[in-house]
């Protein structure tokens, strides 16, 4: 008998897009599914989306929050699930059919508590149905069995079907891949037992996934990441990454603050690279400040200073420019001696873009 998978899409006014993201769900050739959708204080038309989908699929249940945040709205439905299997999805993103299989066949395979897989970024209706239409077939060596190899730390493996599969150790899943980027609770699915308390913080609007990745390094024993791009993550024009500056969007720092706390605690030589992505969060912050028009940045140049405080705290610890891509060494060294001169370029840059 199937273990049961619980897929949790939290949605805020999703009216235009979660039906189609649930029938990629419900297609999913793993069957044995519940679907939770937490409408999380939606003013549209993304209620009545919820009734018609739950009339629709036996195994859609709803519940229903009034505007608490995604984090929050993650958590109660992590509470509700019933599955001995988790996984998140946005409620603006799809699934290739054969996903949850493959990522349920590799925890299986290698006794991971983790598996995860990439993802491919699409834009339009026409571009999903190409991704979603050009599913690759694993190829079995005739006579074998599909196994994985053992935990090899930071090396590649394949499992006996050309599918890259790389095994990490607690330690290399924090380095290799929290640490280089790939720090997204979408895309995987995690054993109920191996999130057990660990929630995510509600407190951020942004960074949450991430900090949910690093809370759990202490219950993971091994994690793969397969190569296979099963997640298609819709680039969304109207996404929090894509809104103009607000406060809340500190967060993008104050998330990587909170995760040095806790990555110093595994091993305090991390330190210098956790600095590294302080920089960058704080000038993506800034880049946000920057695109605001002159009267709107004079209205919030106190986080302005904040990013310019903390550039030079952070700065201060040379070994960490070495994990900044050049592009980043060059906005940096220029918004430390001139950040107005900086702030002023960037803009006109970016209207020129435009």
């Amino acid at each position: 008998m199937k273990e049961l998978i619980s897929v949790i899409v939290p949605v805020h006014n999703g009216q235009e897009y979660l039906e189609k993201c649930i029938d990629s769900i419900a297609a999913q050739t793993y069957s044995e599914l519940e679907i939770i959708v937490v409408n999380d204080g939606s003013t549209d038309g993304t209620a009545q989306v919820c009734e018609h989908l739950q009339n629709q699929y036996d195994n859609v249940s709803i519940i229903t929050l009034p505007d608490i945040g995604v984090a929050a709205a993650r958590n109660r439905a992590i509470e509700q699930a019933k599955g001995e299997y988790i996984t998140f999805v946005d409620a603006d993103d799809r699934l290739r059919p054969d996903m949850l299989k493959r990522l349920y066949d590799s925890l299986q395979s290698t006794g991971s508590d983790v598996a995860g897989c990439r993802f491919t970024a699409w834009g339009t209706e026409i571009e999903w149905k190409r991704i979603a239409g050009s599913l690759t077939e694993c190829v079995e060596r005739e006579g074998t069995e599909t196994a994985a190899t053992p935990l090899a730390g930071t090396k590649n493996t394949e499992i006996e079907t050309a599918e890259a599969v790389t095994q990490f150790d607690s330690y290399h899943y924090l380095t290799d891949n929290i640490l280089r980027d790939n720090c997204r609770c979408w895309s995987k699915l995690y054993r109920r037992s191996t999130i057990g308390t660990v929630r995510f913080r509600e407190e951020l609007t942004i960074g949450e996934d991430m900090l949910f990745l690093v809370d759990l390094l202490p219950n993971i024993g091994k994690a793969v990441e397969l190569e296979y791009k099963g997640y298609g993550y819709y680039q969304n024009p109207n996404g929090l990454m894509k809104r103009p500056f607000k406060p809340a969007y500190m967060d993008q720092i104050k998330c990587w603050e909170l995760a040095r706390d806790e990555i110093v605690k595994t091993d305090a030589a991390l330190e210098i690279q956790v600095n590294a992505k302080l920089m960058i969060a704080i000038m993506l912050t800034v880049g946000k400040i920057a695109l605001l028009s002159g009267k709107d940045r004079r209205a919030v140049k106190e986080y302005l200073t904040i990013c310019k405080e903390k550039m030079s705290q952070y700065g201060r610890q040379k070994e960490s420019y070495a994990y900044l891509p050049e592009g980043y060494r060059l906005k940096i060294g220029l918004f430390a001696k001139a950040p107005g001169l900086y702030v002023m370029l960037y803009h006109l840059l970016q209207s020129i873009k435009r």
